[in-house]
């Protein structure tokens, strides 16, 4: 019985550690992509370098798998994946650090992907509106909205439009999410199929109508560490860290690693970007993602409350 329930902590630590090791790798998005903005880049330079790279990483996968059927995905639904969570995403993504700073984006998209997500399974996949979801709800909102007014109120004034933008790609993430769900795939078919079609169109694009300029302009440490942050990490191993993290923790448990995302991006932020948040968007941050907690069922007592 103890050699089991050993065993058991051993298996419930891996989960906890794939789980941990994807949110560390999303927070790093979040900050490398505002990173990116105030270096120059633009919305296209962040897409290159996540689906270029994750492209050509998962591109073997894929060919594995077989490109007739996508890995068994399918050419429509790849097609349809890759819009929603391809440059569509990021362009709303890191555009958004364009005119928000990071405790924004960090705090809105992952929110706004969280809640979108919930209103489409309770009013169209059954799933009941129990009072821990409601509390966690209108935490996140609460948290939203103090985000919002301390940009309204700070020396950035075209912060709404990025709020608007972090926004979109909180619901362009909600969007595969569901897909998911529905069409029953796998975390990491999906982002192979996402990346490859991504890849095919961007690179290309770029190649004939565009320019590499400003990544050739940064400097060469600086141009590794955007490549391995958007490309290695934020394009392939957090999805597949995270979906061991599910594979071995159930999706209930897993789904609470996401909602600590803000935080985590925001405590990374200080000493990597340089950005130390407003008291309004401190609070705002714990209200959003402690929402996300209660919402997702992360809070033990909460849960059983809600049930």
């Amino acid at each position: 019985m103890d050699n089991s329930e050993g065993a058991a902590a051993r298996v419930r630590l891996i989960g906890v550690f794939f789980g941990l090791s994807a949110v560390v790798m999303w927070a790093l998005y979040f900050v490398y992509a505002r990173q990116a903005a105030q270096a120059g880049l633009l919305p296209i330079d962040v897409i290159v370098l996540r689906y270029g790279v994750a492209g050509l990483i998962l591109l073997p996968w894929l060919l594995r798998k077989g490109l007739r059927d996508l890995g068994g995905i399918g050419w429509g639904r790849g097609v349809v994946l890759a819009i929603i969570v391809g440059p569509l995403f990021l362009m709303f993504g890191a555009g958004g650090f364009l005119f928000a700073p990071l405790a924004h984006g960090a705090v809105i998209q992952p929110s706004t992907a969280a809640l979108v997500a919930t209103a489409v399974a309770i009013l169209f996949l059954g799933e009941k509106l129990h009072a821990a979801r409601i509390a966690g709800i209108a935490m996140v909102l609460g948290g939203i909205a103090l985000i919002a007014l301390a940009g309204a109120s700070a020396s950035e004034p075209d912060a709404w439009k990025g709020h608007l933008m972090f926004m979109a790609a909180g619901g362009c993430w909600a969007g595969f999410t569901i897909l998911l769900r529905l069409w029953q795939l796998g975390a990491i078919a999906a982002t192979a199929v996402a990346s490859v079609l991504s890849a095919v169109v961007v690179v290309p694009g770029v190649l004939l109508f565009g320019t590499f300029d400003r990544l050739a302009a940064l400097p060469t440490e600086t141009l590794i560490l955007q490549i391995v942050v958007h490309g290695v990490m934020a394009g392939v191993l957090a999805m597949v860290a995270y979906a061991r993290s599910v594979a071995v923790l159930g999706v209930g448990s897993a789904a609470l690693f996401p909602a600590v995302v803000p935080a985590v991006a925001l405590i990374m932020g200080i000493p990597l970007a340089g950005e130390v948040p407003t008291a309004p968007e401190w609070l705002g941050a714990v209200l959003a993602t402690t929402g996300l907690a209660v919402a997702l069922g992360g809070i033990p007592g909460m849960r059983r409350a809600g049930a």
